[in-house]
């Protein structure tokens, strides 16, 4: 009798369905993976099914084809054959004597093998840290600023996913400042400066999913902003914490919240306001309030207009016509999903894909990912699939699990059309993409 392949069954167990979040991979959907990647990749068509992973699996079949053993390595996140359970029985008799004259090649080479697999953990052990300074003035509440800009824009462009340890790291430092001396005068754009590193902190953690991360960021900026009065800071802030509560299905919290930061609307920009009620507009639509969302698109729309860029804080500079006509389409995608012309929110998420610049690749991304299911889900299912291949070769650099779960999303609504090849040629490789990353 076949030993079962317990290694295959756990990797696979191990791994997300990606139709079904939450659940396990199964037998089905690792075969349709396979089959992808392996028409990706080399243009060959194979079609295993759930019947031949099954053979693997009770270890009927232990050393497949070298195609579907590299389709199994990158969709299982295997590094070799071996943490699979693959094993070449045509191979496997070694000779003793070549054994011990391997272990005496590693032995010899002790200094070099051991420093090559000394964790890197163990390396930094002892760093020493940099210490804060005794005094606090202008230069430290620039640096501060520099480095909350810096992340910003590499989590604009890149996702909040690869780089947020190093801006925990540097709030962590920035704010052991608010301890130490500091002039009068200069102690509320210190409070400032670290309060926008917290709240590039906590939006880079949302990007992430790692909420309660990002709430305690939020929540430590947002105090930071109220001790220096910082209305512009204040709004910028609850507005990103509106969007987070509005994202994890809390749209009720993010509508108090922005309505908490236009209580004194007087003392904020146009465009600040204009950000605000878009954000008022996203929560309605996610609570299907349809008259007064169109009223808050009106109203943000509106407070655009008025725009005076000159006028904004640095941070606001993100928020230009195509974040704006994004943010918006983004209110009108819900109610176009539930039966209200889908013209409009087309129309604005276009502009917006047209609009956002290389630094913006993510919300570029984001709203090209929306189009697509916008269009799936109400227009030609041929041009959807055109529109969502062309937002996976934008999202290869990006890591976000906001745009991969868009793009679940998208895979979704595409299950009506999976007989039209090219919906079913992007959902395969939405999937492939979703496993990979």
């Amino acid at each position: 009798m076949p030993t079962a392949n317990d290694q295959l069954r756990n990797a696979r167990e191990r791994t997300e369905s990606p139709s079904h979040p939450g659940e396990r991979l199964s037998r089905q959907e690792l075969a349709e993976l396979v089959n992808a990647h392996i028409w990706q990749q080399h243009r060959k068509t194979v079609e295993i099914d759930a019947n031949y992973v099954g053979k693997l699996e009770r270890g009927v079949i232990r050393w497949p084809d070298p195609l579907y053993r590299e389709a199994l390595r990158a969709i299982l996140g295997s590094s070799n054959d071996a943490a699979l359970g693959f094993s070449n029985r045509r191979r496997a008799v070694v000779k003793l004597a070549d054994v011990d004259r391997k272990q005496f090649l590693r032995t010899a080479a002790l200094g070099v093998s051991s420093l090559a697999l000394a964790p890197v953990a163990a390396l930094l052990e002892g760093a020493e840290p940099t210490p804060v300074p005794a005094r606090i003035g202008q230069t430290e509440i620039e640096q501060i600023h520099t480095a909350a800009r810096v992340f910003a824009g590499w989590d604009h462009t890149y996702g909040g996913g690869l780089a947020r340890e190093a801006v925990i790291a540097q709030l962590r430092f920035s704010a052991g400042l608010l301890e130490a001396d500091c002039p009068a005068r200069l102690r509320g754009a210190l409070h400032s400066a670290v309060g926008y590193l917290g709240h590039t902190c906590a939006f880079m953690a949302f990007d992430a999913y790692a909420h309660d991360d990002a709430r305690r960021a939020f929540r430590f900026a947002l105090a930071c902003a109220e001790q220096a009065q910082d209305w512009h800071l204040r709004a910028k802030i609850l507005s990103s914490m509106a969007r987070q509560a509005i994202w994890v299905g809390q749209p009720d919290e993010g509508l108090t919240l922005t309505e908490h930061a236009l209580v004194r609307a007087d003392r904020l920009t146009a465009t600040e306001r204009a950000m605000l009620h878009t954000a008022h507009a996203r929560a309605l639509a996610k609570m299907g309030r349809m008259r007064e969302t169109l009223i808050a698109v009106g109203t943000a729309d509106d407070q655009f207009a008025r725009s005076t860029p000159a006028n904004d804080p640095s941070w606001m500079a993100y928020y230009d016509a195509a974040q704006h006509a994004g943010d918006t389409g983004h209110a009108l995608f819900d109610l176009a999903v539930h039966g209200r012309s889908p013209a409009e929110a087309t129309a604005r998420l276009s502009a917006a894909v047209a609009g956002h610049t290389a630094a913006f690749a993510r919300s570029r991304a984001i709203s090209q990912i929306k189009l697509s299911s916008l269009t799936m889900a109400t227009g030609d299912p041929r041009e959807a699939a055109a529109i969502g291949t062309a937002a996976l070769d934008a999202a290869g650099t990006i890591r976000s699990r906001r745009a991969a779960d868009d793009l679940r999303e998208l895979a979704r609504i595409g299950t009506r059309h999976q007989t039209v090849p090219e919906v079913g040629a992007l959902r395969h490789r939405i999937t492939s993409l979703l496993l990979a990353s």
